[in-house]
């Protein structure tokens, strides 16, 4: 319990900091999970949304969207921190339904069981590295 505790009295600076490694973090994990069902698998990424163009995912997509989601998200916590009491525990269920949102149009595109199986683990990577290290650097986390 001592990185808890450790983590709740840091200042604006080491917060930054954290949520800052966080987001570099959930974008090498998404990186990371592309690349071994790309290249170590050999999964085509590719998917096609009914009635458009199939989509190549290649690195730079996966690098945009789980930085843009990643710095979305800190500034939906940032925002929500600054507002209200519960902003951690608001930000944890959108974070939580967020994924789960994610995941359904997995469901919808046209694309290999293996694509949607690495797409899905992709989306759960940067959760994974998200959720935990947003939570524990709130300054809300153990008023």
């Amino acid at each position: 319990m001592a990185l808890r505790n450790d983590v709740r009295d840091v200042g604006v600076g080491t917060r930054r900091r954290q949520r800052g490694l966080a987001v570099l973090g959930a974008v090498v994990a998404a990186v990371l999970v592309w690349a071994v069902g790309e290249l170590v698998l050999g999964y085509d990424m590719v998917v096609k949304p009914e009635g458009q163009q199939a989509l190549e995912l290649g690195p730079g997509a996966i690098v945009s969207f789980s930085l843009v989601i990643s710095l979305m998200g800190w500034a939906l916590l940032a925002l929500l921190e600054r507002v209200t009491t519960r902003g951690l525990l608001i930000w944890t269920v959108v974070a939580l339904v967020v994924l789960a949102a994610s995941l359904v149009p997995l469901f919808a595109v046209d694309a290999s069981v293996g694509t949607r199986v690495t797409l899905a683990f992709v989306h759960l990577a940067v959760a994974a590295v998200l959720i935990p290290v947003f939570r524990l650097s709130s300054k809300q986390a153990n008023p």
